[in-house]
This record gives structure tokens, sequence and C-alpha cells, in this order.
């Protein structure tokens, strides 16, 4: 069995993995060149969700990562990363309608929970929703979809590990990795502390097809960016994740909510000094688009916006399992890290510990970019 593992990357990915490599014994160090949940993890809209996801192999893949946030959640009841309230979407516009109308209609033929409302059946879900903003019929609900706090989840899983004897080390990069024969044999910080493997974890997310450059591997990455506002708390009761056309947005934990439109990814150009700038009147957009929609929110306020670079491989899919070329260097990585990371991290742990997992790994590995 494969014993000392270093896990690149301490967001959910990451904290997934060495969750279950330790559970099942293993030795594990966990490096991050910021703070865990600093990237990505921590700058997410962190939807749960199967919806319209193609092919069949990752839609399934989806539905039963959301079962595992499940389990895991009943098994930490002191938990509260967890939220499964539904989701609410509607469209505009002919195609718009029409599109949702297909993959509602796609999702019912796999078996996924949908059906459609109309007005007054939102307004019994989500009653201080201003009606003037809904259609009188043409919601899709997804009852089984929801959100998790990126944050709270890590820090579940990390300290899981820790626990369970896995070392935590943050602030320092990875900048080299050893590899002989066909094998990763060390990995090498910033700090110069150099870590004997007998296995790597790429869980890097933006920064996966740097890490796996440093194996000799060559890994399609076409990441996005993604801006997210953030308010004061409010006094009005949001229960779950909302699509609506010119905004979306979900609770956010004690009163808070969070706020998105694909126009405001738009918004965010890079700052001289490091960083992003995003445009002003993006977010004013953005906030007033809820506003309209809750307006019992009006006295809130933005209290942040962060930008999180989405981490794409080239073709969509997830890349996770070991590289057929490196077999004891494994990715798990891809967009829809919060929906997948708990049951794709556990996939990609049990499989680096000598476990088959290849039914449900075969659709996902990096070896179809070598084809």
């Amino acid at each position: 069995m494969v014993t000392q593992v270093v896990v690149i990357g301490a967001g959910v990915y990451g904290a997934a993995v060495a969750a279950g490599l330790t559970r099942r014994g293993a030795r594990v160090t966990v490096v991050d060149a910021g703070a865990p949940a600093g990237g990505t993890s921590g700058a997410t809209f962190s939807w749960t969700n199967s919806c319209g996801k193609q092919p069949r192999a990752y839609h399934d893949l989806s539905v039963e990562s959301m079962a595992a946030h499940r389990r895991l959640a009943a098994e930490a009841p002191q938990g509260d990363w967890y939220h499964e309230g539904g989701n609410l979407e509607w469209a505009e516009g002919e195609a718009a309608r029409a599109e949702l109308h297909a993959k509602v209609a796609g999702v019912l033929d796999y078996g996924y929970e949908a059906r459609w409302l109309d007005r007054a059946d939102v307004l019994r879900l989500e009653p201080e929703m201003a009606p003037a903003e809904l259609p009188p019929d043409g919601v899709a609900y997804f009852p089984g979809e929801g959100w998790i706090d990126p944050a709270g989840l890590i820090g579940y899983l990390l300290a899981t590990s820790v626990s369970g004897g896995a070392e935590v080390v943050r602030d320092d990069a990875v900048t080299d990795l050893e590899v002989t024969a066909a094998e990763v044999r060390a990995v090498r910080l910033a700090s110069g502390r150099r870590l004997p493997v007998a296995a790597v974890v790429n869980c890097a997310g933006p920064q996966a097809a740097e890490i796996a450059a440093l194996a000799g591997l060559v890994l399609p990455m076409r990441n996005t960016r993604g801006v997210l506002v953030y308010t004061s708390p409010v006094t009005v009761a949001v229960s779950r994740v909302v699509h609506a056309p010119r905004v979306h947005l979900r609770p956010d934990g004690d009163g808070r909510l969070l706020l998105h439109s694909p126009e405001i990814d738009g918004a965010a150009h890079p700052a001289a000094g490091g960083g992003y700038r995003v445009d002003q009147s993006a977010v004013d957009r953005v906030v007033e688009a809820a506003v309209a929609l809750y307006p019992g929110i009006r006295a809130a306020s933005v209290r942040g916006v962060r930008v999180g670079e989405r981490p794409i491989p080239g073709d969509g899919l997830p890349v996770l399992g070991r590289a057929a070329e490196l077999p004891n260097f494994h990715f798990a990585v891809s967009h829809s890290g919060a929906t997948l990371s708990v049951h794709a991290g556990d996939l990609v742990a049990a499989e680096v510990l000598g476990e088959d997992r290849s039914a449900e790994l075969a659709p996902f590995r990096f070896d179809r970019y070598r084809s």
C-alpha cells in the first residue's frame, strides 16, 4: 500500500482527498501556496447540483456526489456547511426559455428530480419575492439542489485529516517535483523543504496545469473568472438558490446573501498591483437586480466583492485519478468542485491506495488528452 502521500492544494478537493487518504491509513501532507480555502474554494457560488451536466457519466458522478454531501452532513450533525433547500430557475426570451425546457426534459429523462412551478407556487416557497419579477409560470424547481459553505467543509475535512495524523503546510508553494524512472520521488517547496513521496495528488485548482508541468505532463485548462458580491445581513428570508435572469443569489449564513450574474464576471480586470478590480457599475447592477427581486433587502450594503479563478479542464470535464505514464501522480481537478469534491475526492484517494475505482474514474482520466 502507498503510505506517504503529498496532496497539493488545500481547497475542497485537497481537503476531501486528504480525508479519504487518512481514513484509509495513509500518511498525508497537504501543502498550499496560501491558506486553506484561500483560493478558488473561498470565492465560489458553491451550488451543489447536476443540472444539465453532460455527458451522462458527468451527470451520474454529480448525482453520487450530491448524495455523498448528504451522507457526510448526516454523519457530522455539528457541521453547518451543507444546505439543501433546492434551486429555482427561470428565463427570459424565447431562446432562453427553450433552453431551460430542454434542460428540464433532459434531467427528467435521467430520473433527476425537477418540476415546473407557477408564480403562486414560487411565492409559497419564497414569499418575500416581488410577484411582478416572476413569470406567471415556467419556473423550474430542482428540490435536491443546494449550496455549501466551502470554508466550513474544508475546515471539517482538514480537522478530520489532522486528527488522523495528517500535516497541513500553508504559505509554502510547490516549486519542483523530482521525477525519475516514471515516478515522482519527492516534492520541493519554496521554503526549501523536500518531501519524499510514494504518491502525489494534484488538487491545485487553477494552478493544476503548472503543477502537472512540473511532472512533465500537459494539462489543457481554460480557466475563467467568477465575481461574487457579498451583502451585509438582511432581515429577509431567502431559503434557497435562485437563478433569475438578471441575478443569481443564495443565502450565505448569518443573514447575509451571496450575489452573482454572468455579466459581472466580465467586469473583473487585472489590477496593477496584483489581484483584480471590478467595475462598480456592474456591482451596482447586480445589487439592483437583487433588490428588484427581493425588495426587503434594499437596506443591505455590499460587504465585499471577491474574484475567483474557476479551474476548468480543456474539455470542461473533471480530470480525476492516476496518469498512465506517471502512475503515482494523480489528479483531482474540475469545475463544480463544490458539488463533486467529497465523492470524487474519495474515489481518487481510494485509487491512490490501490483500490480499483476504474469503473467510476475511467471517463475522467487525464489520459484522454494523450490520445
